[in-house]
């Protein structure tokens, strides 16, 4: 775990765009299968979330079309919530940072750590606004 403080600004980020945060197995049993299409970001410590995903999230939310919700959790914190967060994302192996778009409960894109690292926001939140356009 991380302090408190140090997450604090991060967090921030993303609930100043609009993203919900969830930090109990219960608030995200009830965002992520919800009814409609829900935009879950697992946020992160690391450089590639402060320069690449977090930007990207920000940009993408902003597409003509987008999600119904938007709701983030944030690894290396309230581990309980993000453990039952990835749950939702299997098959995919536990990443962060990563993005993740659900449809009625159904995962229908999602962006792994290693298509964050090394690509530019702008291109990230492309291919969001793409998913969004598709799924939304």
């Amino acid at each position: 775990m991380y302090p408190e403080y140090l997450v604090a600004p991060m967090r921030q980020e993303l609930v100043d765009a609009g993203f919900q945060e969830l930090k109990s197995v219960e608030e995200v049993d009830a965002a992520i299968p919800a009814e409609g299409t829900v935009f879950v970001v697992v946020n992160s410590v690391c450089g590639c979330a402060a320069a690449n995903a977090r930007p990207a999230a920000k940009a993408a939310v902003k597409n003509e079309k987008h999600p119904d919700k938007l709701v983030t959790v944030f690894a290396g914190m309230e581990k309980d919530a993000v453990d039952k967060a990835r749950q939702y994302m299997l098959p995919y192996p536990p990443s962060s940072p990563a993005m993740a778009l659900f449809k009625d409960g159904k995962l229908v894109h999602m962006i792994e750590r290693h298509m964050i690292e090394g690509r530019p926001a702008q291109m990230i939140a492309d291919n969001l606004a793409a998913a969004f356009d598709e799924y939304c």
